[in-house]
């Protein structure tokens, strides 16, 4: 098997509302939307967001999950930006052990962002 890409993930949150405005202020173009589910994109990854149980019925907890790594340019110029969109970071930009920097912000649901550069 060999596998071609990896496409997105899928979070479950509490606010629709909420937390595609907090995307679309970081630069996610918004996608496909209807009552229980909004789409956004980076390039061709998407994030879909639920407020429904997944398809076997079991009750996801908002904020579960993995964390999200977003790849910038300029890590302290990615700090910036977010803190002028008005969101407080978990952290400030830092080196971590695998050499890179980063900084990790949580969306309104607790989501886990790490911005990092190399």
């Amino acid at each position: 098997m060999k596998i071609g890409s990896i496409s997105g993930l899928t979070y479950r949150v509490s606010d629709l509302d909420k937390t595609a405005a907090f995307y679309e202020a970081l630069g996610f173009r918004p996608g496909k939307r209807d009552d229980q589910q909004a789409t956004c994109y980076v390039n061709w990854f998407w994030l879909t967001f639920t407020t429904a149980d997944d398809d076997a019925g079991a009750a996801i907890a908002p904020g579960s999950g993995p964390t999200l790594y977003l790849k910038v340019d300029d890590i302290d110029e990615a700090h910036a930006a977010v803190l002028a969109a008005g969101f407080t970071p978990s952290t400030e930009p830092h080196k971590v052990r695998a050499g890179r920097r980063e900084f990790l912000l949580l969306d309104p649901d607790g989501h886990r962002l790490a911005f990092f550069t190399k």
